[in-house]
Protein backbone atom coordinates (compact mmCIF):
# COMPACT_ATOMS: atom_id res chain seq x y z
CA UNK A 1 0.00 0.00 0.00
CA UNK A 2 1.15 3.47 -1.05
CA UNK A 3 2.49 6.04 2.13
CA UNK A 4 -1.07 7.50 2.94
CA UNK A 5 0.09 10.48 3.60
CA UNK A 6 -1.74 12.73 5.99
CA UNK A 7 -4.28 9.70 6.98
CA UNK A 8 -4.25 9.20 10.59
CA UNK A 9 -3.39 5.54 11.86
CA UNK A 10 -4.48 3.26 14.34
CA UNK A 11 -2.10 1.20 16.31
CA UNK A 12 -3.05 -2.31 17.26
CA UNK A 13 -0.45 -4.37 19.03
CA UNK A 14 0.35 -7.40 21.81
CA UNK A 15 -2.23 -9.36 20.62
CA UNK A 16 -3.17 -12.50 19.22
CA UNK A 17 -4.13 -12.10 15.55
CA UNK A 18 -6.27 -14.37 13.23
CA UNK A 19 -5.94 -12.99 9.54
CA UNK A 20 -8.46 -15.43 8.15
CA UNK A 21 -6.49 -15.21 4.98
CA UNK A 22 -5.90 -17.73 2.09
CA UNK A 23 -3.45 -19.81 4.39
CA UNK A 24 -5.37 -19.32 7.12
CA UNK A 25 -2.03 -16.67 8.86
CA UNK A 26 -2.12 -16.12 12.87
CA UNK A 27 0.37 -14.49 15.21
CA UNK A 28 0.20 -15.69 18.89
CA UNK A 29 1.87 -11.78 19.59
CA UNK A 30 1.20 -9.60 16.60
CA UNK A 31 0.36 -5.91 15.56
CA UNK A 32 -2.47 -3.91 12.75
CA UNK A 33 -2.14 -1.14 11.66
CA UNK A 34 -4.86 1.12 10.19
CA UNK A 35 -4.64 4.09 7.99
CA UNK A 36 -7.69 5.90 6.69
CA UNK A 37 -10.30 3.27 6.24
CA UNK A 38 -8.29 0.22 5.00
CA UNK A 39 -5.30 -1.53 6.73
CA UNK A 40 -2.12 -1.13 5.93
CA UNK A 41 -0.30 -3.36 7.66
CA UNK A 42 -0.49 -7.07 9.52
CA UNK A 43 2.28 -8.56 10.88
CA UNK A 44 4.23 -10.39 14.28
CA UNK A 45 5.33 -8.21 17.06
CA UNK A 46 5.15 -4.61 17.60
CA UNK A 47 4.07 -2.29 14.68
CA UNK A 48 7.01 -0.44 12.86
CA UNK A 49 8.67 2.13 14.16
CA UNK A 50 8.05 5.92 12.88
CA UNK A 51 4.75 5.68 11.81
CA UNK A 52 3.40 8.91 11.23
CA UNK A 53 0.06 9.97 12.14
CA UNK A 54 -0.77 7.89 15.27
CA UNK A 55 -3.57 9.18 16.69
CA UNK A 56 -4.18 6.34 18.53
CA UNK A 57 -2.67 3.03 19.92
CA UNK A 58 -4.47 0.37 21.76
CA UNK A 59 -2.49 -2.21 24.36
CA UNK A 60 -4.45 -5.44 22.94
CA UNK A 61 -2.87 -7.45 25.43
CA UNK A 62 -5.58 -10.67 26.33
CA UNK A 63 -7.36 -9.98 22.98
CA UNK A 64 -7.33 -11.62 19.72
CA UNK A 65 -7.92 -9.97 16.48
CA UNK A 66 -10.27 -10.68 13.63
CA UNK A 67 -11.98 -9.87 11.11
CA UNK A 68 -15.19 -8.49 10.89
CA UNK A 69 -18.60 -10.99 11.10
CA UNK A 70 -20.50 -10.78 8.00
CA UNK A 71 -23.98 -11.72 7.99
CA UNK A 72 -25.25 -13.26 4.75
CA UNK A 73 -29.32 -13.27 5.33
CA UNK A 74 -31.54 -12.21 7.48
CA UNK A 75 -35.31 -10.34 7.96
CA UNK A 76 -34.71 -7.07 9.95
CA UNK A 77 -38.74 -7.50 10.79
CA UNK A 78 -38.87 -9.88 12.80
CA UNK A 79 -37.39 -8.02 15.44
CA UNK A 80 -40.60 -7.44 16.86
CA UNK A 81 -42.23 -10.80 16.53
CA UNK A 82 -39.72 -12.55 18.61
CA UNK A 83 -40.76 -14.92 20.84
CA UNK A 84 -44.22 -16.58 18.99
CA UNK A 85 -45.08 -19.51 17.20
CA UNK A 86 -41.78 -21.32 19.15
CA UNK A 87 -42.90 -25.08 18.47
CA UNK A 88 -43.83 -24.62 14.95
CA UNK A 89 -42.22 -26.31 11.46
CA UNK A 90 -41.66 -23.45 8.53
CA UNK A 91 -44.72 -23.80 6.98
CA UNK A 92 -46.90 -23.46 10.33
CA UNK A 93 -44.46 -21.03 11.71
CA UNK A 94 -45.30 -19.16 8.27
CA UNK A 95 -48.95 -19.61 8.20
CA UNK A 96 -49.40 -18.37 11.76
CA UNK A 97 -47.05 -15.20 12.06
CA UNK A 98 -47.83 -13.95 8.14
CA UNK A 99 -51.38 -12.11 9.29
CA UNK A 100 -49.21 -10.01 12.00
CA UNK A 101 -46.31 -9.61 9.44
CA UNK A 102 -48.77 -8.07 7.02
CA UNK A 103 -49.93 -5.12 9.15
CA UNK A 104 -46.08 -3.94 9.24
CA UNK A 105 -45.29 -0.09 8.75
CA UNK A 106 -42.58 2.55 8.66
CA UNK A 107 -42.23 3.08 12.51
CA UNK A 108 -42.10 -1.09 13.38
CA UNK A 109 -40.05 -1.48 10.52
CA UNK A 110 -37.45 1.48 11.40
CA UNK A 111 -37.01 0.23 14.65
CA UNK A 112 -37.14 -3.56 14.25
CA UNK A 113 -34.13 -2.90 12.04
CA UNK A 114 -32.46 -0.66 14.41
CA UNK A 115 -32.82 -3.46 16.83
CA UNK A 116 -31.65 -6.34 14.31
CA UNK A 117 -28.72 -3.87 13.55
CA UNK A 118 -27.27 -2.88 16.91
CA UNK A 119 -27.40 -6.68 18.25
CA UNK A 120 -25.43 -7.88 15.71
CA UNK A 121 -23.38 -4.91 15.69
CA UNK A 122 -22.70 -4.76 19.34
CA UNK A 123 -21.68 -8.66 18.64
CA UNK A 124 -18.87 -8.12 16.11
CA UNK A 125 -21.05 -7.95 12.90
CA UNK A 126 -19.73 -5.23 10.60
CA UNK A 127 -20.97 -6.37 7.56
CA UNK A 128 -24.87 -6.64 7.48
CA UNK A 129 -28.24 -7.66 5.21
CA UNK A 130 -31.33 -7.62 5.49
CA UNK A 131 -33.78 -9.43 3.08
CA UNK A 132 -37.33 -7.45 3.16
CA UNK A 133 -40.42 -8.80 1.25
CA UNK A 134 -42.98 -7.99 3.31
CA UNK A 135 -44.60 -4.67 1.68
CA UNK A 136 -47.90 -4.29 2.89
CA UNK A 137 -50.32 -1.71 0.93
CA UNK A 138 -49.80 2.09 2.18
CA UNK A 139 -46.98 0.95 4.56
CA UNK A 140 -44.82 3.77 3.94
CA UNK A 141 -41.21 3.94 2.66
CA UNK A 142 -40.05 0.76 4.31
CA UNK A 143 -36.58 0.15 2.38
CA UNK A 144 -35.50 3.79 3.15
CA UNK A 145 -36.40 2.87 6.82
CA UNK A 146 -34.05 -0.22 6.91
CA UNK A 147 -31.46 1.96 5.02
CA UNK A 148 -31.13 4.77 7.02
CA UNK A 149 -31.42 2.14 10.37
CA UNK A 150 -28.02 1.00 8.66
CA UNK A 151 -26.78 4.03 7.86
CA UNK A 152 -27.61 5.21 11.40
CA UNK A 153 -25.93 2.10 12.92
CA UNK A 154 -21.99 2.71 10.93
CA UNK A 155 -22.29 -1.14 9.45
CA UNK A 156 -21.57 -2.09 5.56
CA UNK A 157 -25.07 -3.12 4.35
CA UNK A 158 -26.83 -4.97 2.06
CA UNK A 159 -30.24 -5.00 1.41
CA UNK A 160 -31.92 -7.48 -0.60
CA UNK A 161 -34.79 -6.18 -1.66
CA UNK A 162 -37.62 -8.81 -1.83
CA UNK A 163 -40.86 -9.21 -2.96
CA UNK A 164 -43.57 -11.62 -3.22
CA UNK A 165 -46.51 -11.58 -5.71
CA UNK A 166 -48.04 -15.47 -4.41
CA UNK A 167 -50.79 -14.74 -2.24
CA UNK A 168 -53.06 -16.90 -0.92
CA UNK A 169 -55.53 -16.66 -3.90
CA UNK A 170 -52.82 -18.05 -6.31
CA UNK A 171 -51.69 -20.97 -3.65
CA UNK A 172 -49.23 -19.06 -1.86
CA UNK A 173 -48.91 -18.70 2.57
CA UNK A 174 -48.77 -15.27 2.33
CA UNK A 175 -52.43 -12.95 2.61
CA UNK A 176 -53.17 -11.43 -0.35
CA UNK A 177 -53.02 -7.94 0.77
CA UNK A 178 -49.52 -7.91 2.15
CA UNK A 179 -48.40 -9.20 -1.46
CA UNK A 180 -47.45 -6.92 -4.74
CA UNK A 181 -48.06 -7.53 -8.41
CA UNK A 182 -45.70 -8.64 -11.02
CA UNK A 183 -45.05 -5.12 -12.43
CA UNK A 184 -45.16 -3.73 -8.90
CA UNK A 185 -42.57 -5.50 -7.59
CA UNK A 186 -40.23 -5.16 -10.66
CA UNK A 187 -40.84 -1.29 -10.51
CA UNK A 188 -40.27 -1.05 -7.05
CA UNK A 189 -37.52 -3.28 -6.94
CA UNK A 190 -35.72 -1.38 -9.86
CA UNK A 191 -36.49 1.63 -7.87
CA UNK A 192 -34.44 0.87 -5.18
CA UNK A 193 -31.27 -0.25 -7.13
CA UNK A 194 -31.40 2.99 -8.82
CA UNK A 195 -31.62 5.35 -5.85
CA UNK A 196 -29.77 3.33 -3.21
CA UNK A 197 -26.96 0.93 -4.98
CA UNK A 198 -23.45 1.92 -4.15
CA UNK A 199 -21.02 -0.38 -6.36
CA UNK A 200 -17.69 1.20 -5.15
CA UNK A 201 -15.02 -0.59 -4.05
CA UNK A 202 -16.10 -0.05 0.21
CA UNK A 203 -19.35 1.23 -0.82
CA UNK A 204 -21.81 1.32 2.85
CA UNK A 205 -24.64 0.39 0.88
CA UNK A 206 -25.59 -1.64 -1.75
CA UNK A 207 -28.95 -3.52 -2.94
CA UNK A 208 -29.22 -6.99 -4.22
CA UNK A 209 -32.62 -8.75 -6.11
CA UNK A 210 -34.69 -10.72 -4.26
CA UNK A 211 -37.62 -12.63 -4.85
CA UNK A 212 -38.74 -14.43 -1.18
CA UNK A 213 -39.04 -18.39 -2.33
CA UNK A 214 -40.57 -20.75 -5.00
CA UNK A 215 -43.62 -20.88 -2.68
CA UNK A 216 -44.23 -17.32 -2.58
CA UNK A 217 -43.27 -16.02 -5.71
CA UNK A 218 -44.50 -16.37 -9.54
CA UNK A 219 -42.39 -18.40 -11.77
CA UNK A 220 -42.48 -14.91 -13.73
CA UNK A 221 -40.96 -12.97 -11.04
CA UNK A 222 -37.96 -15.08 -10.53
CA UNK A 223 -37.49 -15.44 -14.13
CA UNK A 224 -38.00 -11.52 -14.76
CA UNK A 225 -36.28 -10.84 -10.90
CA UNK A 226 -32.97 -12.18 -12.36
CA UNK A 227 -33.31 -10.51 -15.60
CA UNK A 228 -33.54 -7.64 -13.48
CA UNK A 229 -30.32 -8.18 -11.42
CA UNK A 230 -28.45 -8.79 -14.79
CA UNK A 231 -29.15 -5.44 -16.47
CA UNK A 232 -28.56 -3.39 -13.10
CA UNK A 233 -25.51 -5.60 -12.43
CA UNK A 234 -26.41 -6.59 -8.67
CA UNK A 235 -26.57 -9.51 -6.87
CA UNK A 236 -29.35 -11.90 -6.72
CA UNK A 237 -31.09 -14.12 -2.98
CA UNK A 238 -33.74 -15.91 -2.28
CA UNK A 239 -34.40 -18.55 0.21
CA UNK A 240 -34.09 -22.36 -1.39
CA UNK A 241 -34.16 -25.56 -0.17
CA UNK A 242 -35.02 -24.83 3.39
CA UNK A 243 -37.82 -28.06 4.07
CA UNK A 244 -38.93 -31.36 2.66
CA UNK A 245 -42.33 -29.17 2.28
CA UNK A 246 -40.52 -26.73 -0.28
CA UNK A 247 -39.09 -29.47 -2.16
CA UNK A 248 -42.57 -31.45 -2.37
CA UNK A 249 -44.04 -28.30 -3.33
CA UNK A 250 -41.67 -27.55 -5.76
CA UNK A 251 -42.24 -31.02 -7.59
CA UNK A 252 -45.91 -30.79 -7.29
CA UNK A 253 -45.83 -27.45 -9.17
CA UNK A 254 -43.17 -27.45 -11.06
CA UNK A 255 -42.51 -30.76 -11.75
CA UNK A 256 -38.78 -30.37 -10.72
CA UNK A 257 -36.58 -30.15 -7.52
CA UNK A 258 -35.40 -26.55 -6.18
CA UNK A 259 -32.34 -26.41 -7.79
CA UNK A 260 -33.26 -27.65 -11.05
CA UNK A 261 -35.91 -25.14 -11.04
CA UNK A 262 -33.58 -22.31 -9.96
CA UNK A 263 -31.38 -23.05 -13.18
CA UNK A 264 -34.72 -22.98 -15.17
CA UNK A 265 -35.23 -19.46 -13.89
CA UNK A 266 -31.43 -18.13 -14.10
CA UNK A 267 -31.40 -18.74 -10.63
CA UNK A 268 -27.69 -20.09 -10.70
CA UNK A 269 -24.71 -18.34 -11.52
CA UNK A 270 -21.59 -16.76 -8.77
CA UNK A 271 -23.78 -13.30 -8.36
CA UNK A 272 -26.77 -15.64 -6.60
CA UNK A 273 -26.70 -16.84 -3.15
CA UNK A 274 -29.54 -18.64 -1.37
CA UNK A 275 -30.59 -19.00 2.42
CA UNK A 276 -30.21 -22.48 3.76
CA UNK A 277 -29.72 -25.00 1.37
CA UNK A 278 -30.57 -27.61 3.85
CA UNK A 279 -32.27 -30.61 1.76
CA UNK A 280 -29.41 -30.77 -1.31
CA UNK A 281 -28.42 -33.90 -2.66
CA UNK A 282 -25.35 -34.45 -4.42
CA UNK A 283 -26.29 -33.20 -8.07
CA UNK A 284 -27.76 -30.11 -6.36
CA UNK A 285 -24.07 -29.26 -4.77
CA UNK A 286 -22.17 -30.30 -7.84
CA UNK A 287 -24.91 -27.78 -9.24
CA UNK A 288 -24.19 -24.75 -7.04
CA UNK A 289 -20.17 -25.37 -7.12
CA UNK A 290 -20.11 -25.59 -10.86
CA UNK A 291 -21.81 -22.17 -11.11
CA UNK A 292 -20.54 -20.50 -8.09
CA UNK A 293 -23.68 -20.30 -6.26
CA UNK A 294 -23.35 -19.18 -3.00
CA UNK A 295 -25.33 -20.39 0.31
CA UNK A 296 -26.40 -18.84 3.70
CA UNK A 297 -25.85 -21.30 5.79
CA UNK A 298 -28.22 -20.51 9.15
CA UNK A 299 -27.73 -23.19 11.92
CA UNK A 300 -30.16 -21.79 14.64
CA UNK A 301 -32.33 -21.29 12.73
CA UNK A 302 -33.01 -24.50 10.50
CA UNK A 303 -33.01 -26.28 14.52
CA UNK A 304 -35.90 -23.66 15.45
CA UNK A 305 -38.02 -24.61 12.93
CA UNK A 306 -36.87 -28.17 12.48
CA UNK A 307 -35.59 -28.18 9.41
CA UNK A 308 -32.62 -30.09 9.08
CA UNK A 309 -28.94 -29.96 8.97
CA UNK A 310 -27.37 -28.24 6.14
CA UNK A 311 -24.49 -30.34 4.09
CA UNK A 312 -21.46 -27.35 5.02
CA UNK A 313 -18.98 -29.93 4.91
CA UNK A 314 -19.98 -31.50 1.81
CA UNK A 315 -20.70 -28.29 0.11
CA UNK A 316 -17.00 -26.81 1.55
CA UNK A 317 -15.51 -29.86 -0.01
CA UNK A 318 -17.40 -29.30 -3.04
CA UNK A 319 -16.35 -25.61 -3.34
CA UNK A 320 -19.69 -23.97 -3.02
CA UNK A 321 -19.03 -20.27 -0.96
CA UNK A 322 -20.81 -20.54 2.12
CA UNK A 323 -21.62 -17.51 4.91
CA UNK A 324 -23.20 -17.58 7.79
CA UNK A 325 -26.84 -15.96 8.74
CA UNK A 326 -28.53 -15.07 11.82
CA UNK A 327 -32.01 -15.17 9.68
CA UNK A 328 -35.18 -13.39 11.32
CA UNK A 329 -35.12 -13.06 15.06
CA UNK A 330 -38.68 -14.61 14.80
CA UNK A 331 -36.68 -17.81 14.52
CA UNK A 332 -33.31 -17.33 15.72
CA UNK A 333 -34.39 -14.70 19.14
CA UNK A 334 -30.90 -14.18 19.95
CA UNK A 335 -30.34 -12.15 16.96
CA UNK A 336 -26.32 -11.81 17.11
CA UNK A 337 -24.08 -13.75 15.09
CA UNK A 338 -21.74 -15.44 17.70
CA UNK A 339 -24.00 -18.14 18.17
CA UNK A 340 -24.10 -19.01 14.39
CA UNK A 341 -20.19 -19.85 14.39
CA UNK A 342 -20.58 -22.44 17.48
CA UNK A 343 -23.65 -23.80 16.01
CA UNK A 344 -22.77 -24.00 12.83
CA UNK A 345 -19.84 -26.22 14.35
CA UNK A 346 -21.88 -28.51 17.12
CA UNK A 347 -25.05 -28.74 14.50
CA UNK A 348 -22.68 -29.91 11.56
CA UNK A 349 -21.22 -32.71 13.78
CA UNK A 350 -24.20 -34.13 14.57
CA UNK A 351 -24.68 -35.35 10.91
CA UNK A 352 -22.71 -38.13 9.03
CA UNK A 353 -19.14 -36.29 9.18
CA UNK A 354 -19.17 -36.05 12.82
CA UNK A 355 -16.07 -34.90 14.59
CA UNK A 356 -14.34 -34.38 11.34
CA UNK A 357 -17.72 -32.43 10.07
CA UNK A 358 -16.14 -28.92 10.88
CA UNK A 359 -13.03 -26.96 12.78
CA UNK A 360 -13.07 -24.14 14.66
CA UNK A 361 -11.11 -21.92 12.07
CA UNK A 362 -13.47 -23.01 9.49
CA UNK A 363 -16.53 -21.83 11.61
CA UNK A 364 -14.74 -18.48 11.91
CA UNK A 365 -14.20 -18.60 8.10
CA UNK A 366 -17.51 -19.24 7.34
CA UNK A 367 -18.79 -15.94 9.50
CA UNK A 368 -15.65 -13.70 8.34
CA UNK A 369 -14.34 -14.29 4.62
CA UNK A 370 -17.20 -16.85 3.33
CA UNK A 371 -19.62 -14.49 4.37
CA UNK A 372 -17.53 -11.67 2.38
CA UNK A 373 -17.12 -13.81 -0.68
CA UNK A 374 -21.15 -14.49 -0.74
CA UNK A 375 -22.03 -11.16 -0.76
CA UNK A 376 -19.68 -10.72 -3.22
CA UNK A 377 -17.10 -8.77 -0.98
CA UNK A 378 -13.89 -10.84 -0.57
CA UNK A 379 -11.84 -8.76 -2.24
CA UNK A 380 -12.43 -6.12 0.26
CA UNK A 381 -13.19 -7.18 4.13
CA UNK A 382 -13.31 -10.82 5.81
CA UNK A 383 -10.31 -11.08 5.84
CA UNK A 384 -7.28 -8.97 7.55
CA UNK A 385 -4.62 -7.95 4.53
CA UNK A 386 -2.88 -5.06 3.59
CA UNK A 387 -4.71 -2.91 1.63
CA UNK A 388 -8.50 -4.42 2.28
CA UNK A 389 -10.98 -2.18 4.27
CA UNK A 390 -10.43 -1.62 8.03
CA UNK A 391 -13.44 -3.71 9.61
CA UNK A 392 -12.37 -5.68 12.24
CA UNK A 393 -12.84 -6.73 15.93
CA UNK A 394 -11.05 -6.42 18.94
CA UNK A 395 -12.32 -9.53 21.28
CA UNK A 396 -11.24 -9.96 24.75
CA UNK A 397 -10.42 -13.31 25.90
CA UNK A 398 -8.40 -12.86 29.24
CA UNK A 399 -11.60 -13.00 31.13
CA UNK A 400 -13.00 -15.45 33.71
CA UNK A 401 -14.99 -16.94 30.17
CA UNK A 402 -12.26 -17.74 28.44
CA UNK A 403 -9.56 -17.70 31.47
CA UNK A 404 -8.45 -21.39 30.92
CA UNK A 405 -8.80 -22.07 26.91
CA UNK A 406 -5.33 -21.41 25.48
CA UNK A 407 -6.45 -21.36 21.53
CA UNK A 408 -7.83 -17.83 21.47
CA UNK A 409 -9.83 -19.21 18.19
CA UNK A 410 -11.23 -22.04 19.68
CA UNK A 411 -11.89 -20.04 22.73
CA UNK A 412 -14.22 -17.39 20.47
CA UNK A 413 -15.86 -20.21 18.43
CA UNK A 414 -16.55 -22.47 21.01
CA UNK A 415 -16.59 -20.66 23.95
CA UNK A 416 -19.19 -18.27 25.78
CA UNK A 417 -19.67 -14.92 23.54
CA UNK A 418 -16.33 -13.29 24.45
CA UNK A 419 -16.72 -9.76 24.94
CA UNK A 420 -16.01 -6.51 22.35
CA UNK A 421 -13.49 -4.00 23.58
CA UNK A 422 -13.39 -2.27 19.78
CA UNK A 423 -15.44 -2.88 16.48
CA UNK A 424 -14.43 -0.79 13.41
CA UNK A 425 -16.06 -0.79 9.85
CA UNK A 426 -13.89 1.26 7.72
CA UNK A 427 -11.19 2.54 10.42
CA UNK A 428 -14.35 4.02 12.68
CA UNK A 429 -15.46 2.99 15.93
CA UNK A 430 -18.92 1.32 15.93
CA UNK A 431 -18.50 -0.23 19.58
CA UNK A 432 -16.10 0.36 22.06
CA UNK A 433 -15.66 -2.04 25.63
CA UNK A 434 -19.15 -3.68 24.81
CA UNK A 435 -21.44 -0.38 23.93
CA UNK A 436 -22.46 1.08 20.87
CA UNK A 437 -20.77 4.31 19.71
CA UNK A 438 -23.42 5.00 17.38
CA UNK A 439 -26.97 4.50 17.94
CA UNK A 440 -28.25 4.56 21.77
CA UNK A 441 -28.72 0.99 22.56
CA UNK A 442 -31.31 1.93 25.78
CA UNK A 443 -33.65 4.09 23.56
CA UNK A 444 -33.00 1.56 20.57
CA UNK A 445 -34.79 -1.02 23.12
CA UNK A 446 -37.50 1.05 24.50
CA UNK A 447 -38.39 1.87 20.68
CA UNK A 448 -38.78 -1.62 19.14
CA UNK A 449 -40.65 -2.49 22.45
CA UNK A 450 -43.41 -0.08 21.80
CA UNK A 451 -43.26 -0.96 17.99
CA UNK A 452 -43.83 -4.44 18.89
CA UNK A 453 -46.59 -3.58 21.28
CA UNK A 454 -48.35 -1.43 18.84
CA UNK A 455 -47.95 -4.58 16.27
CA UNK A 456 -49.17 -7.06 18.64
CA UNK A 457 -52.50 -4.18 19.25
CA UNK A 458 -53.24 -3.95 15.62
CA UNK A 459 -53.70 -8.20 15.39
CA UNK A 460 -55.42 -8.15 18.17
CA UNK A 461 -57.89 -5.93 16.88
CA UNK A 462 -58.32 -7.50 13.24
Amino acid sequence: MTDPAGLQRLVIENCAIATVDAHDTEYADGHVVVAGDRIESVGPGRAPEGLAHVVRRIDGTGHLVTPGLVNTHHHFYQWITRGLATDHNLFDWLVALYPTWARIDEPMVRAAAQGSLAMMARGGVTTAMDHHYVFPRGSGDLSGAIIEAARNTGVRFTLARGSMDRGEKDGGLPPDFAVETLDGALEATAATVDAHHDPSFGAMTQVAVAPCSPFSVSTELMRQGAELAREKGVRLHTHGSETVEEEQFCKELFGMGPTDYFESTGWLGGDVWMAHCVHMNDADIAAFARTGTGVAHCPSSNARLAAGIARVPDMLAAGVPVGLGVDGTASNESGELHTELRNALLVNRLGPHRHRALTSRQALRLGTHGGARVLGRGDQTGSLEAGKLADLVLWRMDTLAHASIADPVAALVLGAAAPVTLSLVGGRPVVENGRLTTVDEDAVAAATRAEARRLAELGLGA
